[in-house]
């Protein structure tokens, strides 16, 4: 089993910055691929970015690139999602999510998953 628990949602306006962080235990953190997914209301749950075990590849989705970046330090178990210039349309509860795969985007990939932390973004 992997416990996940994400931190450092909040409010904020928009174009401001937050950072997420996710907080693993359990099993070898760096033996899994890890990712942000997030979900706003009446929504499906969405793809946001991911990174491979040891950090070296890194996927986003389109509405991601340029704004938010993915890292993790292994030596930390700890995932990390920065996020910059932030839109009213970023507000979503977010995710962090484990796969023993490389990485994925797609959700049914994922094993493990944390609670999930509210980020809302608005003036």
């Amino acid at each position: 089993q992997v416990q996940l628990v994400e931190s450092g949602g909040g409010l904020v306006q928009p174009g401001g910055s937050l950072r997420l962080s996710c907080a693993a235990s359990g099993r070898t953190f760096s033996d899994y691929g890890m990712g942000w997914f997030r979900q706003a209301p009446g929504k499906e749950r969405e793809f946001v970015a991911a990174i491979s075990r040891s950090g070296v590849r890194t996927g986003y989705a389109d509405s991601a690139k340029g704004r938010l970046t993915i890292s993790r330090d292994n030596t930390k178990n700890t995932l990390y999602l920065q996020m910059n210039s932030l839109k009213p349309e970023d507000t979503a509860v977010y995710y962090c999510a484990a796969t023993p795969r490389v990485y994925g985007s797609i959700p049914g990939e994922y094993d493990y998953w944390g609670q999930g932390t509210q980020v809302t973004v608005s003036s």
